[in-house]
């Protein structure tokens, strides 16, 4: 009988039956950062209504994806030094440090927060990216299953159960900043006090992680050390890859999906969804939004499982977007029920968007770039946070529909450069089966 992905595989040592379940990893994983997130994600949405004075959340929000520009550079280095799961337990402190920040307010709290935050996402995603990589490559090593497919259903199972953040964080916004409460000392107390409850609980439970087995050798790991040999492998694990035209290509698909993320929290929210459902409909377009993003995620995952559903996934995805903007180029707000339902139904094309770029950029990057997974992964967030501190940044001094014609033009130029690596690779792949 074939052995399905969640079926354990026993192992016979000595005269002991070693009982090996890989899925378990994802779903203490993928638990792991829906408790943390469901906090920051929350947190990030109310920063351009809670810190107001100076425009200190906006501006924070852009210094914190500015560091994590940066140190995407260094990042992949410092998770290969420490090993994934290391890495993301270091990864969850900045995000702790940043809730407890907003429990007082300022420049000298935020602005430090922001900076070590940055820092700390870089490390954290990096080694996200890599853990879930991995687990997935011993899952189908050891269940002698298809690699591609357990690569997809392991990012559809993560991607679907983080994006329910969006859902969880802001219906316990709602809660308890209800009735006007927003602006309350008392009530902004209590949210964040339950935020860093809900990411400590995060951060224990993270703990419980396997450490993954061949990331690296202690060799690579000892010659990490000294300035000359860091700088060596920063180089191999930053620039080596983009001399490989595969990335190169993939590239404007990943910014996008930066560029897309940042829309819906700087620009969605703001001109679409508050004139029409007001301040407090906002958490509840961004539910309908994580809904989305959750079962699309899971669904796409599912349906994951090589080059050829990634490239019609992805397809119909950006299809989907691309009609979006081009929608919202001509928006002109409605009346009646429609004033309501239009943004909603916005939200939840959006979502099911982002749904697909996260499950099947991860699952690209995982299938062809197998030996060096940190500095590809180091590369996705690199790119990711650069596109999202671009739109930060840009928001203030560009016109709305300047903001949607950059939208559309990129959402053209990532999908013609995603669909011309699918040729390449799909030549190269016929050259050797000839």
């Amino acid at each position: 009988m074939a052995l399905d992905e969640e079926s354990p595989l026993i192992e016979e040592a000595g005269n002991e039956s070693i009982i090996i379940n890989h899925g378990r990893d994802i779903h203490i994983l993928s638990w792991a950062f829906l408790l943390i997130f469901l906090a920051y994600g929350a947190a990030q949405n109310l920063q351009s209504t809670l810190n107001t004075d100076g425009d200190l959340g906006t501006i924070s929000l852009g210094i914190l994806y500015t560091s994590f520009t940066v140190s995407s550079l260094f990042a992949s280095t410092v998770v290969r030094k420490l090993g994934s799961k290391y890495a993301l337990l270091l990864g969850t402190t900045g995000y702790w440090l940043y809730i407890a920040a907003n429990l007082k307010p300022s420049w000298y709290t935020m602005v430090p927060a922001s900076l070590y935050l940055g820092f700390a996402a870089a490390i954290l995603w990096v080694g996200e990216g890599t853990y879930l990589t991995s687990t997935a490559r011993s899952q189908a090593s050891d269940h002698k299953l298809h690699e591609g497919t357990v690569i997809g259903h392991f990012n559809g199972e993560f991607w679907g159960i983080f994006a329910c953040h969006q859902l969880v964080g802001n219906l316990l916004t709602l809660a308890l900043l209800k009735d006007g409460a927003e602006g309350s000392t008392s009530g902004t107390t209590l949210l964040f006090t339950v935020f860093l409850v809900s990411m400590t609980l995060g951060t224990i439970l993270m703990t419980f992680l396997k450490k993954r087995d061949g990331e690296e050798t202690e060799g690579e790991r000892d010659s990490s050390l000294g300035l000359y040999a860091f700088i060596v492998s920063l180089w191999k694990q930053v620039v080596t890859p983009l001399c490989d035209v595969r990335l190169l290509l993939v590239v404007p698909l990943i910014a996008f999906s930066g560029l897309q993320q940042a829309f819906v929290w700087a620009e969605f929210t703001k001109y679409y969804v508050q004139p029409s459902l007001g301040e407090s409909g906002v958490g509840g377009a961004m539910a309908v939004y994580g809904v989305f993003d959750a079962i699309c995620s899971l669904a796409a995952g599912r349906f994951t499982s090589g080059l050829t559903s990634i490239t019609l996934i992805v397809s119909g995805g950006a299809v989907l977007e691309g009609g979006i903007f081009i929608w919202l180029l001509n928006y002109s707000e409605p009346t009646g029920v429609l004033r309501i339902l239009y943004p909603l139904l916005i939200a939840a094309v959006l979502g099911i968007g982002d749904g697909v770029l996260m499950t099947q950029l991860n699952a690209l990057l995982a299938m062809l770039f197998k030996h060096n997974m940190e500095g590809t992964f180091a590369q996705l967030k690199l790119w990711q946070s650069a596109s999202i501190a671009v739109v930060f940044f840009l928001s203030p001094y560009i016109s709305l529909q300047a903001m949607l014609l950059f939208m559309l033009a990129a959402v053209v130029l990532s999908l013609v450069g995603f669909l011309f690596l699918v040729l390449k690779v799909e030549k190269v792949f016929s050259n050797h089966a000839s």
